[in-house]
C-alpha cells in the first residue's frame, strides 16, 4: 500500500494535522474554547513553528492566534476581539484529500453574533499545503468564498481582516532579529504600513540555542482580490494582515460571493524577492479551487481546480 506524500490527518480534540514526509508542518484548530479557528503551528525546515500564539507583551493580545481569519467590523459586530461575544465555528468539513504533490482540507465556518443561533454567514474555506523543492520548505495556499445568510452582507472598512499572522516572538523586528519586508523593497513598519504590496516577508532567527538559523514566511496577495492595490497593515512587533477593506467596505452576495485568496511560503533563509516574483507570478495564475461534488464511491466532495 503507497502512503502518500503529502496527508490531511483529522484527530481527537478538534484539530487536524498536515503532515509532509512524515513530518507535521501545519494544524488547523476548532475547539469550542476559542472564539474562532486558528492554524498552529506553522513548522519550518528547522522544526520550529514560525507563528506564535498571543502578542510576547500584550496580554489584552490573545486574539492573536497564530494564522486566522476574523474580521473587525462585519455589521458593526466585531469578529476580531476576543472580548466581543461574535464567534466563528466549524460546522462541517467536506474533504480531505492525500497526495503526492500537495493535500487539501475544505471546511465550512460559520460567523455567529453570539446572540442569534443563525450563522450570518458562511465561509468556505480550502486549505492547500505543497512542499517546495528545497527540503522542509512549503506553501498553504488559502481560499475562502464568503456567502451570506441575506441577499447580502457588508464587512465595514477597518485595517483588522481578513487572514492574519503572528510571527514567532524570535522572528519579528521589535522583539526579536527579525525583519519586516515588502515587495517593494521597503523595509520595516514605518516604511511600509498602510502601503500596497503584492507580498509581504518576516524572516529572521529560528531554530534552536545553540543551532540558530534564518527562516521565514512570505504572505502573497492574490491579485483577484479585491481592494486592489492592498494595503498592508503590519507591525515591527510582529504581525502582518493584507487589509483589502483598509479603504472602503467590502460588499458578499449570496449569488456572487466574496472570494479571497492567499498563499503563505514557509522558507529557509532570508527574504529573496526575485524568488518571490516568481511566487507571486505562478500564483496569480493559477485558477481558483473549485469544491464539487464526488464520482468516486465513499467520497462526497472533491476539491479541484477550475477550469
Amino acid at each position: 500500500m503507497t502512503i502518500p506524500r503529502c496527508q490531511v490527518i483529522p484527530e481527537s480534540g478538534h484539530q487536524t494535522r498536515f503532515v509532509m514526509d512524515g513530518r507535521e508542518v501545519l494544524s488547523w484548530h476548532f475547539p469550542d474554547t476559542y472564539p474562532r479557528p486558528h492554524f498552529y503551528p506553522v513548522v519550518g525546515p528547522s522544526g520550529v513553528s514560525l507563528t506564535r500564539m498571543g502578542h510576547p507583551g500584550a496580554p489584552n493580545h490573545d486574539h492573536h492566534q497564530s494564522l486566522w481569519f476574523a474580521h473587525h467590523k462585519v455589521l458593526g459586530i466585531s469578529f476580531w476581539n476576543n472580548a466581543s461575544p461574535a464567534l466563528i465555528r466549524q460546522s462541517q468539513w467536506f474533504a480531505y484529500q492525500d497526495g503526492e504533490d500537495s493535500c487539501q482540507m475544505a471546511v465550512n465556518l460559520q460567523w455567529l453574533d453570539g446572540h442569534d443561533p443563525r450563522p450570518l454567514l458562511d465561509q468556505q474555506l480550502i486549505c492547500s499545503v505543497q512542499p517546495e523543492a528545497k527540503t522542509g520548505e512549503f506553501t498553504i495556499e488559502l481560499q475562502s468564498r464568503f456567502i451570506p445568510t441575506s441577499d447580502d452582507l457588508e464587512f465595514q472598512q477597518t485595517n483588522f481582516g481578513f487572514l492574519a499572522l503572528r510571527v514567532a516572538r524570535s522572528i519579528s523586528a521589535h522583539f526579536g532579529g527579525g525583519l519586516l519586508t515588502s515587495s517593494t523593497g521597503a523595509q520595516g513598519e514605518r516604511d511600509i504600513f498602510g502601503k500596497p504590496a503584492e507580498w509581504m516577508d518576516y524572516s529572521g532567527p529560528s531554530g534552536t540555542a545553540g543551532n540558530e538559523v534564518t527562516e521565514g514566511l512570505t504572505y502573497f496577495d492574490h491579485p483577484t482580490n479585491p481592494g486592489q492595490p492592498t494595503g498592508w497593515h503590519v507591525r515591527d512587533d510582529g504581525w502582518m494582515c493584507a487589509s483589502p477593506c483598509m479603504q472602503t467596505p467590502l460588499i458578499t452576495r449570496k449569488d456572487d460571493p466574496l472570494i479571497l485568496r492567499y498563499l503563505i511560503l514557509v522558507h529557509a533563509g532570508a527574504v529573496d524577492p526575485r524568488r518571490n516574483a516568481r511566487v507571486h507570478s505562478e500564483f496569480s495564475q493559477l485558477p481558483p479551487f473549485a469544491l464539487e461534488r464526488a464520482a468516486e464511491p465513499h467520497t462526497a466532495w472533491r476539491v479541484t481546480r477550475e477550469d
